[in-house]
Order: structure tokens, then C-alpha cells, then sequence
């Protein structure tokens, strides 16, 4: 394996729709509504992927250290426990990464407002303590909730305004209303890796919902956020807030029932891991559509 491919592994691509998916609806919405700016978007767009690496990075480093990945069976990353990087390696990746992010978002604060102060530290705040510090959210149920926010609403919201600064307060409640169906996604992203993962998690106490609910209630709370994905939707599109043409999502719903068919039947954790992998692809397809259903949406 190259350094390049083992820098691949550990900062995960194949997650990374969950950022590419939030700042794809904002530029929709932003080019609908005439106020689409290129420069700042690829900025935001630069800064929120660096972000998202070093929170994967991060999360490498901290799992290692507190012997989280020791027994786990199969997942992204662990290139520390593989012994294809080293902790200082991926240390010095996620603090290089989360600087990135950091001067980007400096950057845009200067050209934007003080909304994005605030979305700009929550993200950071999030990248850094997800599993790191004091407080881990993972390690303590809030995993989910932090994803379903800021890979949601609030890159939606910080993107549209690094484009557009002088929105208007009802059109930040629009923006934060549409991405629902992401952040429900988003989440169940998250959680089908803490299903796969909780007797692992179990075992050194990281006390995701999973592991804190059981079994059980962790095969329904997938089933909730995926299904929660396109309730939402439908509810926003009643509500006028969704074009009806955004309904283009329901060609992945039978994947989404396959999945949580999955989820709720078995215990292999090879297959829960390649679950995992098409929530991820499912988020990226609903975004899409999503966003393309926008697009359309004056045709």
C-alpha cells in the first residue's frame, strides 16, 4: 500500500458524501434563488471536507488510544491498528487537517458575518470532541444528534451564507427545515457503524445509543432515521417548503427497506459492515435526487 492510499484509508472518502451531499443542496438552493456564488462555495466546500478528515483522523487517533478498535472485526480506517500508519502520523494528519479547516472558515468569516462564527466553532467544536477530550460525544449517546446537526442544517445554512451573508432570518429557518431529510440520513449513516460495532463498544465502554438502548431499540432507531428521511420529506413538501419534484427520492426507497431489513435480521458483521457502506451510498443517492428534484422543480 502506498502513502497516498494509506492516507485514503484513514481520512475515508467513501463517507464523504456526508459533506459533499449538505453543500450540493446548498448551491441548489443558492443558484435557484439567484444568489449563487462560486469562489465562496468551493471554499466552504474545501474547508467542511478538511474538517470532515480531521474528525476522521481524530476519531482514528482517540479510538487507538482508548483500545476501541482493539476488537473490532471490520470498519474504516484502522490504519493504526493495522500498522499502516503511525499514531503520530494521524496525530499530526488531524491537527494539520483541523488547521485547514480553521483558516478556511477564518477566511470566510472575513468575507461573510457572525453567523458563521458561530457554525464555523460548533463544527470545529464537534470535529475536535467527537471522540476526543473530556467529553466524547460518541462516548456518551450524542454521536448521532451531532452529525444529524452539523452535517445537516448547519453546513446547509453556513454554505448558503458564505454566498449569500445578507439572507434573511425566514430563509435560515427554510434552509434548516429542508435539510431534515439529510440529517436523518446523515444519522443513520453513524448509526448502522455503531450497530456494527457494539459489542466492541461494548467492551471499552464507549456508550453509543447502541450499546446503552440494545440491540433492539438500536435496529428501530435505524429504521426511524432512514424511514424519518423520507417522512420528512413528504411532511416538507406539504408544507411547501420542498418542491414536489424532490419526490425523485422514493426510487431509493427500496433500497432503504432492503437495508433495514438488514439491519433488523442480522448479526454478521461483515454483511452489518457492507450496511454500513450502502447507508452511506443511500445518503449520497437521496441527496442527490434531492437536489436535483430542486433543480427541476421551475420545469
Amino acid at each position: 500500500m502506498t502513502t497516498w492510499q494509506a492516507w485514503l484509508q484513514a481520512v475515508r472518502p467513501r463517507v464523504f458524501t456526508a459533506t459533499y451531499v449538505p453543500m450540493g443542496l446548498a448551491g441548489i438552493v443558492a443558484y435557484g434563488d439567484g444568489v449563487f456564488a462560486m469562489l465562496p462555495f468551493l471554499l466552504a466546500l474545501l474547508g467542511a471536507l478538511l474538517l470532515q478528515s480531521a474528525a476522521n483522523l481524530i476519531n482514528e487517533y482517540a479510538d487507538y488510544r482508548r483500545g476501541a478498535d482493539a476488537l473490532k472485526q471490520a470498519g474504516q480506517g484502522m490504519t493504526i491498528k493495522r500498522q499502516i500508519l503511525s499514531p503520530q502520523a494521524v496525530l499530526a494528519g488531524a491537527i494539520a487537517t483541523t488547521l485547514g479547516g480553521c483558516l478556511i472558515g477564518l477566511l470566510l468569516l472575513a468575507q461573510s458575518g457572525p453567523l458563521l462564527w458561530w457554525i464555523g466553532i460548533g463544527g470545529v467544536l464537534v470535529a475536535v470532541t467527537y471522540t476526543a477530550g473530556p467529553f466524547p460525544l460518541a462516548y456518551h449517546g450524542l454521536g448521532e444528534i451531532a452529525v444529524a446537526i452539523f452535517m445537516g442544517p448547519a453546513i446547509v445554512v453556513g454554505a448558503y451564507y458564505v454566498m449569500y451573508p445578507a439572507v434573511s432570518e425566514a430563509r435560515i429557518w427554510e434552509l434548516c427545515l429542508a435539510s431534515l431529510p439529510i440529517a436523518f440520513m446523515v444519522a443513520a449513516i453513524l448509526h448502522a457503524n455503531n450497530i456494527r460495532d457494539m459489542d466492541a463498544d461494548r467492551t471499552v465502554n464507549k456508550r453509543t445509543l447502541a450499546v446503552i438502548f440494545g440491540i433492539r431499540f438500536a435496529r428501530f432507531e435505524y429504521m426511524f432515521l432512514v424511514l424519518g428521511a423520507y417522512i420528512s420529506q413528504a411532511a416538507l413538501i406539504v408544507f411547501g417548503l420542498l418542491p414536489a419534484a424532490s419526490l425523485l427520492t422514493l426510487i431509493t426507497l427500496p433500497q432503504a427497506l432492503r437495508l433495514i431489513q438488514i439491519i433488523n435480521t442480522s448479526e454478521d458483521v461483515t454483511l452489518l459492515h457492507k450496511a454500513q457502506g450502502l447507508t452511506a451510498k443511500l445518503h449520497g443517492q437521496v441527496g442527490l435526487l434531492l437536489a436535483l428534484g430542486w433543480a427541476l422543480s421551475p420545469l
